[in-house]
């Protein structure tokens, strides 16, 4: 396509200034403008490769795989291009295209030492799954539950942290356990696993959609993403107080990854989930994934504070996890979204086997990450897993189902909330400054079981100890 002189020059003015936007971390605007550039010249790699990027901070992994398809696409040697779809595709958990782009950057560029190292990061990746498919036979495969032994896991003289009363949480050992993490300090790893045991036993028993009566006077609290950003999970409890029989929450998945204090969060709302099994929920999110607790830091942190084989059991109990509530059979809350699919019931929608990672399509998927879009119908998902849901197919739903409207969480919202779809989509977003970056509030919503009428509180970041996001995200991220 010929592009006019003045045309090219428009082109470089407007990349410079969302240059300027990504720098500040304004990346929708940096978005908006770099797509503002390629209209103006649609024949320049740097442009898409440089918007690639954008929406790799965004989280919106499809576009940034088709940006830096494109890029290469116009120019075979544009590094970047291969850095940025090697990016997306680890994202994706498509560790094999992955590798390909990284054997690319170190062909053109043989003495770089850190492509090398992310080619062999990354080949050391694919092998160990190729490793791990091959024993994978469930017949033979063993539980790392099933093989603990706690009795073998002496508890040092010196321990005077929190303890398991007779072997069971209470309120007094829920308090101890909030302000040692505060202090910085570990749950001992015997009552850890401990935790984690027990509420495995308890979500396998729950179907994967719970259903939830709140009596008519009664408040009930839902919260969204959380992402390892425990002293803002605090001051939540301190905003609208601690769970109990009378002060009920769900929080709706994402728990953990980014942030980098996801062991104290989980153990914390795992926590409370023994404490108050019937006043206290959690959903599954995308996050709570094997592949995506690899590459954004949750096994790493695992590892880093107790082992890899508390990691191993965090895949097995998360496995468990219901993948959605239904509330006083009139609000339905998941993580990410609705269905490709028309016509999708509740009775559909139990009938999901949720006992295994999520798989590239179909309910599961959906309900873990899809995204509501402003126009009708169904679109293929900026985030390359998913899709992208309209309002008649939210009306659709609802209708069918005889529900009021939808709770889901999954995205980040400046407000830390948005309705839409007429009122009958609502997500929410329970992580301010997400990344300590994204500058956005935090919010949660309460309702009452009489009309069940969305209630918002928003907030701001807390401060919290010197330990940045992705603090133990795979190394393949560090150019992300």
């Amino acid at each position: 396509m010929s592009v006019t002189d003045d045309a090219k020059n428009k082109a470089e003015e407007l990349k410079e200034k969302a240059n300027v936007y990504f720098k500040n971390k304004d990346f929708d605007k940096a978005i908006e403008t770099y797509s503002e550039a390629i209209q103006h010249n649609p024949n320049v790699a740097v442009y898409y490769g440089n918007r690639s990027f954008a929406y790799l901070k965004t989280e919106c992994f499809g576009y940034a795989l088709t940006d830096a398809s494109k890029a290469i696409e116009l120019d075979s040697s544009y590094v970047k291009g291969y850095y940025r779809r090697a990016a997306a595709y680890m994202s994706l958990g498509k560790f094999k295209e992955a590798l390909k782009d990284f054997k690319a950057v170190t062909t053109a560029r043989p003495n770089d030492k850190d492509a090398k190292t992310k080619f062999l990061e990354c080949s050391k990746i694919v092998k160990r799954k190729a490793f791990e498919n091959a024993i994978s036979v469930e017949e033979t495969k063993k539980s790392v539950a099933d093989s603990l032994n706690l009795e073998t896991m002496t508890i040092e003289d010196c321990y005077n942290g929190p303890k398991l009363e007779d072997g069971k949480v209470t309120l007094d050992f829920m308090k101890s356990l909030m302000e040692t993490f505060k202090e910085g300090k570990k749950l001992h790893r015997r009552y850890a696993y401990q935790i984690l045991l027990d509420v495995k036993t308890l979500f396998e028993k729950m179907p994967t959609m719970v259903e939830v009566q709140i009596p008519e006077n009664d408040k009930f609290t839902v919260c969204g993403d959380i992402h390892g950003q425990f002293y803002d999970l605090m001051n939540i409890f301190e905003m609208n107080g601690l769970p109990s029989e009378t002060n009920p929450y769900l929080f709706n998945g994402d728990f953990v990854d980014r942030g980098s204090f996801s062991v104290e969060c989980i153990f914390t709302l795992f926590g409370f989930k023994l404490l108050f099994p019937n006043h206290f929920f959690m959903s599954r999110g995308n996050h709570e994934s094997q592949t995506m607790n690899q590459m954004y830091g949750f096994e790493g942190e695992v590892k880093a504070k107790y082992s890899s084989q508390m990691s191993e059991l965090f895949t097995e109990v998360y496995n468990w996890l219901p993948l959605c509530h239904l509330l006083n059979n009139r609000v339905l809350v998941m993580h990410g979204g609705l269905f490709s699919e028309p016509g999708v019931t509740l009775t559909d929608i139990r009938k999901v086997d949720r006992n295994r990672q999520p798989p590239e399509k179909g309910l599961m998927c959906e309900l873990l990450w899809s995204d509501p879009q402003p126009q009708p119908g169904i679109s293929p998902s900026k985030r390359g897993v998913g899709v992208q849901f309209g309002p008649d197919v939210t009306k659709e739903f609802l209708d069918k189902n005889k529900l009021d409207y939808i709770i889901r969480s999954h995205e980040v919202k400046a407000e830390g909330y948005e309705v839409t779809h007429n009122g009958k989509c609502i997500t929410v977003f329970s992580a301010p400054n997400y990344c300590d970056t994204m500058g956005n509030k935090g919010a949660f919503i309460t309702l009452k079981g009489k009309d069940m009428k969305p209630n918002f509180v928003t907030y701001t970041a807390v401060p919290h100890p010197n330990v940045k996001p992705m603090a133990y995200a795979s190394s393949l991220l560090a150019f992300m």
